[in-house]
């Protein structure tokens, strides 16, 4: 490790230069009181160990404690957050390699009236002038391998980590950027170094730089890196292609298995198995280690029953198309679709009996599975029996089919993977409400996709149930209502466009997208009580990964 570089004081603007407002409302001005609040956070994190990414609430919450315990000014209290994120992630930053970090500087640091440097689209192409500390702290990093971006807002920073290739931050800025950027960090669950300026303003700004020296210097850490979900992601669709189907379930042998295989291998996400190697890696702290042979089985099996359900699904709902080819009833004809997806069914089944985990645990896998597989047949059966006979619903109703019909399959997965892992009972509650949550949040975000064009089966054009036609029926006045109420009964005429229209006209989607974002972030938020930073910030990551939401 190369020690850090030391300075003769942490400004690097000269008193007569400096703001004659300084921050004094968030940040401490004195650099031996700032290093008494980051021993004291230090020495609350270790104490009490909190599992990072934290939501908002739970930093103020924790910075409420350290603020009581050290008796520091209020006005401080969003400063000792940053120090309390930063404590948590500490370890975890370390041991990223360099290469993989993105060092974040703010172009308020340069010397305006001097300054050299031109901008693109991304930020100040600094000059390397010498005139400010931005040159010395990027050559300094970049020479350890970092990327280094000076710019302020979240659109770079969100493209580089949507790129998979930043694994941790190191950020220097204002306090109210570092606020608007955190949710940010927090949804990509992105293990981050903050560092606030110690003074507010566009330009001319300041900053404790050993600290800053201090953090890019940063390494070591804990004896592995973070879990890599992208590699994880790659790892688990390179299980679907038709050679790799055919390797891990034997080669076909009867038609059915040949259309089962080629249906397993069409488009999807593979978000549910995905969800299962995600709770066995964090939770066994496998690290880079290869991933067993069962795992890979037990993943293969709750795709079986996925790619089962969505056959049964288009014959149920009379769907044409699915992944932008023909439906399998429609390829294939009733009788032959409903075969394959009883085949699959018990193709599943088998992978998990067949696992090769211990009988107790092969036990345990089954009757989840079986226990998920009744509870989605609850819910699709509601929706059958009210297709019956359709009547308007309410926005609650409607979500409750969601959660008996979607939220099911994720627990599947995740339980599954957990059992695996060997985890304990402290999990299961929390697991069982983030699949809840997910699942809701993702007929959602189907449902928004429907509106929107997507070219998978809609729900408003079908006339299903959907979140949509309920918060319009809730919102609609007397005209409104007679027209969505003649949508839901399926005895309207209307033609689809004039449906979107009267949406939009109304705030449908924007009310649909609330709706949206309330579900995905208690899918997040009951994530707190986990004990495993591995897991917390793997589902996290995944939440993210699904949604793609932007703060």
């Amino acid at each position: 490790m190369t020690a850090p570089l030391e300075t003769t004081g942490p400004l690097h603007l000269p008193e007569a230069a400096r703001p004659s407002a300084p921050n004094h409302d968030q940040v401490p001005q004195v650099k031996a009181e700032r290093r008494r609040l980051r021993a004291a956070v230090r020495e609350y994190v270790a104490t009490h160990r909190p599992v990072p990414p934290f939501t908002m609430d739970e930093l103020d919450l924790h910075s409420g404690r350290v603020l009581n315990s050290t008796g520091a000014d209020g006005k401080y209290r969003k400063w000792i957050a940053v120090l309390l994120s930063n404590a948590a992630w500490r370890d975890w930053v370390a041991a990223v390699p360099f290469d993989r970090r993105l060092l974040l500087l703010p172009k308020c640091l340069r010397d305006d009236r001097e300054c050299e440097g031109t901008f693109d689209e991304f930020g100040l192409l600094c000059a390397d002038c010498g005139r400010c500390p931005i040159t010395d702290l990027k050559n300094e990093a970049e020479a350890l391998g970092y990327v280094v971006l000076i710019a302020e807002g979240t659109p770079a920073v969100m493209s580089l980590l949507e790129s998979g290739s930043i694994d941790a931050v190191m950020g220097v800025s204002c306090m109210s950027a570092l606020e608007s950027i955190y949710p940010l960090m927090e949804a990509a669950a992105i293990p981050g170094i903050a560092i606030p300026l110690l003074y507010d303003g566009c330009v001319n700004t300041a900053v404790d730089l050993d600290w800053v020296r201090e953090a890019i210097h940063l390494n070591g850490g804990q004896d592995r890196p973070p879990l890599d979900l992208d590699a994880l992601r790659r790892q688990v669709q390179s299980w679907f292609t038709t050679e790799a189907l055919d390797e891990a379930l034997g080669p076909p042998t009867s038609e059915t298995q040949r259309i089962a295989h080629d249906w397993l291998a069409r488009s999807g996400k593979r978000w549910r198995p995905l969800l299962a190697v995600c709770a066995f890696k964090a939770l066994r702290g496998a690290g880079d280690a290869p991933l067993p042979e069962e795992i890979h089985r037990l993943a293969l099996a709750i795709e079986c029953f996925h790619k089962a359900s969505l056959i049964h699904d288009d014959i149920e709902d009379g769907d044409d198309r699915r992944y932008g080819q023909l439906t399998l009833h429609n390829e294939y004809g009733l009788p032959v679709a409903l075969n394959v997806g009883d085949f699959l069914l018990g193709e599943g089944y088998r992978l998990i009996a067949e696992s090769g985990r211990p009988a107790g645990e092969r036990a345990e896998m089954l009757l989840a599975a079986a226990r998920g597989h009744r509870d989605l047949t609850i819910g699709q059966g509601s929706e059958l029996c009210w297709a019956r006979k359709p009547l308007p619903l309410s926005v609650d109703a409607v979500i409750d089919i969601f959660r008996r019909k979607t939220s099911p399959a994720f627990e599947v997965a995740l339980r599954l993977g957990a059992i695996a892992a060997g985890a304990g009972d402290e999990v299961w509650d929390v697991l069982h409400r983030c699949s809840e949550a997910l699942g809701i949040a993702y007929q959602i975000a189907d449902d928004l996709k429907d509106l929107n064009g997507d070219d998978g089966p809609s729900d408003v054009t079908a006339m299903r149930p959907s979140i949509l036609l309920a918060i319009a029926y809730d919102r609609a006045g007397a005209g409104d209502r007679e027209f969505f109420g003649a949508v839901w009964r399926r005895s309207s005429n209307a033609p689809d466009d004039e449906i979107r229209r009267r949406f939009r006209a109304m705030g449908v989607e924007d009310e649909a997208r609330r709706l949206l974002e309330d579900y995905e972030d208690q899918a997040t938020r009951c994530l707190r009580p986990l004990t495993s930073t591995d897991l917390k910030s793997l589902l996290r990551r995944v939440v993210f990964k699904i949604f793609r939401r932007r703060p």
